[in-house]
C-alpha cells in the first residue's frame, strides 16, 4: 500500500526481526515495550502464537494504539474479555484477523439468506498437522478448533448470528510422526443459534493434506458451499461454482488502515466481535473435555481458562 510504511519490527528472535527489518526498510527490536518506546507509531500489527497474547496488546492500549491481532485472541478467555474491556474503555480501533468475511462470496451468501435465513450449517477443517510444534501442544495452540476451525466458526456467525448453546466431543489418536502432539486429533460439535439455526462441525488433522476446510450452507430451496477460494449455489438446477474475486487479506488490512487514517471505519471483526467467536470455539473445547453441554451465557458470566499456557511461554519464547 502506497501510503503504508512499516517502520519497525520486533520478535524476540532478533535475527528475523532483522531480516524483516532489512526487507522492509524498518528497525528491528527483540523486545516489542522497546519498539513502542522508542519508535513513533500510528498502529501496530500483533502476529504472535495463541499462547503469547496479552503483553503486546495492554502495551498498545497503554499508548492509544490501534492494533490488528491474529487470531485466535488468547488461550485465556478471561484475558481476552479483559482486553475488550480496556479496548472499549480506551475507545481504540482494533481488527483481528478473520479474513473469511472478506470474500466477495460471502458477501453474495450473505445477500441470499437476508431473505431465507439458513436452517442448518455443517462446517468442516479436514486437514494435516501443521509443523510449528507450539501447535501440536494444548497449552500452546489450545487445538485445531481454537487455531484453525474458528474460522469457520467465525463465518457461520458471519451469516447466521449468534450462537447460544455447545455441544462437543473431542479423541486424540498417538502419532508416531508427532511425538508430543497433545491436541485432540479429532473434534465434532454441535452448535445452536440464537436465530434458530442449528449447525456442526468437523475437525481433524490426522491427513496429510488438505482434504477439505469449508462451509455448507442449507435454507428453503437452497444450498450453499463456501470455502476461502469458491462458492457454489444449488438451487436445483446444477452445481455452478464461482471462484473469488480478490484478495481477502488486503481488503481486511484495507480497511484497517483506512480507519486508523480517519477514513470511515468499515472493519467487519474489531475485537470485540472477534472475542464472540472466540468464546464459541472455547466452548466447544470446554465441552469435548467435560462431555457437557456449554451454555454462552454461562460462559460469559463465568470465562474461567481451558488451558495453562505457563509451560508453553516457558518453552516458546512469545513471537
Amino acid at each position: 500500500m502506497d501510503d503504508v510504511r512499516i517502520v519497525a519490527v520486533a520478535d524476540p528472535d532478533r535475527s528475523r526481526a532483522d531480516d524483516a527489518a532489512r526487507r522492509f526498510g524498518a528497525q528491528s527490536f527483540s523486545d516489542h515495550a522497546a519498539m513502542l518506546d522508542e519508535v513513533e507509531l500510528d498502529a501496530v500489527y500483533i502476529c504472535v502464537p495463541p499462547f503469547a497474547h496479552g503483553d503486546a496488546e495492554r502495551a498498545c492500549i497503554a499508548r492509544g494504539l490501534p492494533f490488528f491481532v491474529e487470531k485466535p485472541l488468547s488461550l485465556d478467555l478471561a484475558l481476552a474479555e479483559e482486553i475488550a474491556a480496556e479496548v472499549e474503555r480506551a475507545g481504540l480501533i482494533t481488527a483481528v484477523g478473520y479474513h473469511w468475511r472478506y470474500l466477495d462470496t460471502v458477501d453474495e451468501a450473505r445477500a441470499l439468506l437476508a431473505g431465507n435465513p439458513a436452517q442448518l450449517m455443517t462446517g468442516f477443517w479436514l486437514d494435516q498437522t501443521p509443523p510449528p510444534q507450539w501447535w501440536w501442544r494444548d497449552d500452546a495452540s489450545g487445538g485445531q478448533v481454537v487455531e484453525q476451525a474458528t474460522h469457520i466458526i467465525d463465518l457461520a456467525r458471519f451469516l447466521s448470528g449468534d450462537v447460544t448453546e455447545v455441544f462437543g466431543l473431542a479423541s486424540h489418536r498417538e502419532r508416531a510422526d508427532f511425538q508430543g502432539l497433545t491436541v485432540p486429533t479429532a473434534t465434532t460439535a454441535t452448535l445452536r443459534f440464537a436465530s434458530g439455526t442449528i449447525a456442526n462441525l468437523a475437525a481433524t488433522c490426522l491427513l496429510r493434506w488438505n482434504h477439505r476446510v469449508g462451509l455448507h450452507v442449507f435454507a428453503d430451496a437452497l444450498a450453499i458451499e463456501i470455502t476461502d477460494h469458491d462458492i457454489m449455489i444449488d438451487t436445483g438446477q446444477g452445481r455452478p461454482v464461482r471462484h473469488a474475486q480478490g484478495d481477502p487479506v488486503w481488503r481486511e488490512d484495507r480497511d484497517f488502515i483506512d480507519a486508523v487514517q480517519g477514513r470511515e471505519n468499515r472493519i467487519r471483526c474489531p475485537y470485540a466481535e472477534a472475542l464472540e467467536t472466540h468464546r464459541v470455539a472455547l466452548a466447544v473445547s470446554k465441552s469435548a473435555a467435560s462431555g457437557a453441554l456449554v451454555t454462552m451465557e454461562v460462559l460469559r458470566s463465568n470465562p474461567q481458562p481451558f488451558f495453562r499456557p505457563s509451560a508453553a511461554q516457558d518453552a516458546h519464547p512469545a513471537a
